[in-house]
């Protein structure tokens, strides 16, 4: 075939083409300093992704990758150490980037200051570095969650309290799924829009902008080993769905994954609070918050029971909170039997 006669179609070499740092900028319309800036932030998270997914890949050839540390981590829950690997990749990749002043995780009793960058780098970095590790020993898929927030005053007592104001301070948001494909799904307020890893560029490339979660799905996702242990009108609802035909449990106790599922096919997760936790397990500030600035900006909805979860001033920094969120007619419709019960207390955490 003559060189002449072959025909590229325009928007298949535009995808190649559109990597995640360009995409931001574009988003931005701007390549201002503090686009530059946060076109370099979201860079530096796919670097840490693309480090752990690496890592991730060869964890069961390697020694000293798989299994617990033997210790507890400041929610007294026990440590993976692909836990700590990943939290200290993001570290490491921000440490002498300029652009944040403070990393938070659920990993890190309080934040993790970089001095040399705080007269510059007035950002912060909330993330869960591995979510869902417990699946990391069976080779299922995990994942990471991030949000980037701005340093409001000086900090001067270390305490981060400025961290401790509602989902609306965040600039961006979003989640990185190592699965068969690395994927990264990011927000800025603009839309929802995902990127593929292609580990022969080792870029992020585009491959869906604005995202929209269906209005209804049939996806209902919740660890229902806790049923006896939820209040009243949660049962309720789980056995209305029970009971009806169209609806489907899938739940794979790695919480991108199924929010991931829930964003592109539609319905619900759940993950009310209990008669020992009624506040939940979900932390608000690296998990909650992210994905339902997330679950909004694709149209959906996300509350912890009759709240909505980007409303929610926080007390401390790794508070946590119930939270349900997914497509808008699948929320409404638990919502409803919340509504029906008189006592909420156990769903509500306040």
């Amino acid at each position: 075939m003559d060189s002449s006669e072959l025909i590229i179609p325009e928007y298949s070499l535009d995808r190649d083409c559109t990597t995640l740092s360009r995409h931001v900028l574009q988003q931005l319309n701007s390549f201002s300093a503090d686009a530059q800036d946060l076109s370099a932030l979201m860079n530096r998270i796919a670097l840490a992704g693309k480090l752990i997914a690496r890592r991730l890949s060869r964890a069961g050839l390697m020694e000293g990758v798989l299994g617990f540390t033997g210790d507890s981590n400041i929610q007294g829950e026990s440590v993976k150490k692909m836990d700590v690997y990943a939290n200290e990749v993001f570290i490491s990749v921000f440490k002498q980037s300029g652009l944040v002043c403070r990393l938070a995780s659920e990993e890190m009793d309080k934040p993790y200051y970089i001095p040399e960058n705080c007269p510059i780098g007035r950002y912060t970095l909330l993330y869960d570095p591995i979510d869902g590790s417990s699946n990391v020993d069976i080779n299922l898929n995990v994942g990471s969650i991030f949000a980037i927030r701005q340093q409001e005053g000086e900090d001067l007592d270390g305490e981060a309290k400025d961290l401790l104001q509602d989902g609306s301070k965040q600039i961006a948001a979003g989640y990185i799924l190592y699965g068969p494909a690395t994927v990264l799904v990011y927000t800025m307020g603009t839309g929802v829009h995902s990127f593929f890893l292609d580990p022969s560029l080792g870029e992020f490339i585009l491959a869906q902008e604005n995202i929209q979660i269906p209005d209804h799905g049939s996806v209902y996702s919740v660890n229902e080993g806790n049923f006896w242990q939820w209040d009243d009108s949660i049962r309720n609802y789980i056995r209305y769905v029970h009971r009806h035909d169209g609806y489907t449990g899938r739940y794979s106790g790695a919480l991108v994954g199924d929010i991931h599922r829930i964003l592109m096919q539609g319905g619900v997760f759940l993950y009310p609070g209990t008669t020992d936790k009624p506040e939940g397990k979900l932390r608000l500030l690296y998990e909650t918050a992210p994905l339902a600035f997330i679950v909004e900006q694709a149209g959906g909805k996300a509350y912890d029971g009759l709240t909505r979860i980007l409303d929610i001033v926080p007390d401390r920094i790794h508070y946590r909170t119930p939270v349900i969120l997914g497509s808008k007619e699948n929320v409404e419709l638990v919502q409803s039997f919340l509504k029906q019960n008189d006592n909420t207390s156990n769903v509500i955490a306040r």
